[in-house]
């Protein structure tokens, strides 16, 4: 693998971009820009009639999952492997067209993964354009385009050091992180069946914050957050490549010998018809693994550990703190913890290049302000107390709306902590611009948070969220060992 073979690290990345782009100009809307009137008019479209009357409407809504290779953006251009397949549909639905007739453009439009099937049957969207293990529980509800010629097999990926795996049943009492609403999780309930059968204890089975997708756990699995997981065959070969600290067991199968393909609704035989056309087309191609290779892959970013041995030692010297301050301002002392690490990597004597300090990188003139007003900031405690205040500061005066979620309120404090509070005011009012959720960070204001500051705030708060899930996974872990040790676990 070589140095140009780079990776994005970001939370549910780049859940951080329109809610929708057309691929290629519809009517005389020329730019995303151009057409920010019209996200929520999309989203509220719920139809489920045939091709010929979403040719009629001029588009097809695809629903598609932000990732690291299926679809992002860049410099405003939808990017990404499914990207780059519906991009070859929409050249066979308008094959043959003249320059006045009128073209069938294709919309993206994001959602959660566990949301594609649902969003689909609901008529929010007429393809859900991603990779989907074709099982009989999703058949019953869509119908699949699909090749059916390249078999998936579904695999166990471990950290390193990870012992006693020598059968899948030896996954038994142990926890596995999976994708949310996954055809891995429906799989390792299976086996849980069969376990149980056997009298043997089921498997721990953790369905990952709906935020997060096989990439980002593989991520934790890499950095040794998460021991174990469970991915398609291809896409865990293809992640080892470029993260050393996976372990894919080709030996240890959930499922062996599945499809997988996009999906679609089994009352569009029109549709399905038409995508059939595209299979053959994009088998001519470059192998799956070049293609993400050579194109979807860009700058590294390694997500750190904050549980390893040496963090934990310094998470120790200040958990006291978080925990004090983090109940006397009304914060989950975790997200104050996650927050920290962002910052500083819990290190005290850290000092920025514009003079912030500390563990909480605060600028002194911001301690000073009377509404802070926490003196001597390289004092540990007093930096700690001086940004959680100034944290509480920031939430109470500008997100204290009852519309505002308590994740929002966070996401918010965090943001404008990072870029200030006028700055994030511009984003929240931009976004409702965009008909986004002005009340809501994801997939909604961090859209328009690009726009006005680029990555750098977008990348801070996913930060932040990727680390406080992974403080409260060990929190759980941790409880879950005290139950089993005292008598209550299974």
């Amino acid at each position: 693998m070589t140095g140009a073979v780079k990776i994005f690290f970001r939370v549910w990345v780049l859940a951080t971009l329109p809610v929708f782009v057309f691929s290629t100009p519809l009517s005389a809307l020329e730019t995303v820009e151009g057409v920010e009137g019209l996200p929520s008019a999309i989203s509220r479209i719920k139809e489920t009639k045939d091709l010929p009357e979403m040719k009629k409407r001029g588009f097809i809504r695809a629903l598609v999952t932000f990732s690291k290779t299926d679809f992002f953006l860049t410099d405003g251009r939808p990017r990404g492997l499914q990207t780059e397949y519906l991009q070859q549909y929409e050249k066979i639905l308008n094959k043959g067209l003249g320059k006045r007739e009128r073209r069938t453009g294709i919309v993206y439009i994001p959602v959660p993964f566990n949301r594609l099937i649902p969003a689909l049957t609901a008529g929010e969207g007429d393809i859900a354009a991603a990779y989907l293990t074709i099982t009989p529980e999703r058949e019953k509800q869509v119908a699949f385009v699909s090749g059916r010629r390249r078999k998936i097999d579904e695999l166990v990926v471990t950290a390193k050091g990870v012992k006693d795996l020598n059968t899948v049943e030896d996954l038994s009492g142990r926890m596995v992180y999976v994708l949310r609403g996954s055809s891995y999780a429906a799989h390792l309930r299976a086996l849980n069946t069969r376990l149980r059968a056997k009298g043997r204890k089921p498997v721990n089975i953790r369905e990952a914050d709906v935020r997060l997708l096989t990439e980002d756990i593989l991520e934790m699995v890499n950095a040794g957050v998460v021991e174990i997981t469970v991915s398609d065959d291809y896409k865990a070969r293809l992640w080892a490549e470029v993260l050393p600290g996976l372990v894919v067991r080709d030996d240890l199968k959930v499922n062996s010998g599945g499809n997988i393909g996009w999906a679609v609704r089994k009352n569009n035989p029109k549709l399905i018809e038409s995508l059939n056309r595209l299979v053959p087309k994009i088998r001519k191609g470059s192998s799956l693994g070049n293609i993400l290779y050579k194109r979807y892959y860009e700058n590294t970013r390694w997500i750190k550990n904050p549980l390893v041995r040496g963090e934990r030692i310094k998470f120790g010297n200040f958990v006291a703190l978080f925990r004090k301050y983090g109940d006397q301002y009304g914060f989950d002392y975790l997200a104050v913890a996650a927050q920290a690490y962002q910052e500083s990597g819990f290190d005290q004597s850290k000092k920025s290049h514009a003079g912030a300090v500390g563990v909480m990188q605060l600028l002194p003139s911001t301690a000073a302000d009377p509404n802070v007003g926490i003196p001597d900031i390289k004092d540990p405690d007093n930096n700690i107390h001086a940004g959680v205040k100034y944290m509480a500061f920031l939430r109470d005066r500008y997100f204290s709306d009852p519309a505002i979620r308590k994740i929002d309120r966070f996401a918010f404090s965090w943001a404008a902590y990072n870029a200030g509070p006028a700055r994030v005011r511009k984003m929240r009012a931009r976004a409702e611009k965009m008909g986004l959720d002005r009340n809501k960070w994801f997939r909604n204001v961090e859209h328009a948070a690009l726009k006005i500051v680029g990555q750098e705030t977008v990348r801070y708060v996913a930060n932040i969220y990727k680390y406080y899930i992974v403080y409260s996974l060990a929190k759980d872990l941790v409880a879950e060992k005290k139950n089993i040790m005292q008598g209550k676990g299974s």
